[in-house]
């Protein structure tokens, strides 16, 4: 399923994004999706890194799965 967005461009992104859809001889839309799963790559990256660094300086702690499921009744 699909779904559609309006964006905000800068005049130079939206050059560059013509401009590479056109060499590519791709819809404008699709380089946009493939840009995006790359980046959410990267945030997942940099969301991961936060998490060990919270870890590691005690602002965020590992609960054992057993215990939660014991919580919520499992």
């Amino acid at each position: 399923m699909q779904t559609r967005h309006n964006i905000t461009l800068t005049e130079d992104i939206a050059r560059e994004l013509d401009s590479v859809a056109g060499e590519l001889g791709e819809k404008k839309s699709s380089v946009i999706e493939k840009a995006l799963m790359v980046y959410f790559d990267l945030l997942d990256l940099k969301i991961a890194q936060k998490r060990m660094k919270d870890l590691k300086e005690g602002r965020d702690r590992i609960v054992d799965a057993r215990d939660v499921w014991k919580e919520i009744g499992i």
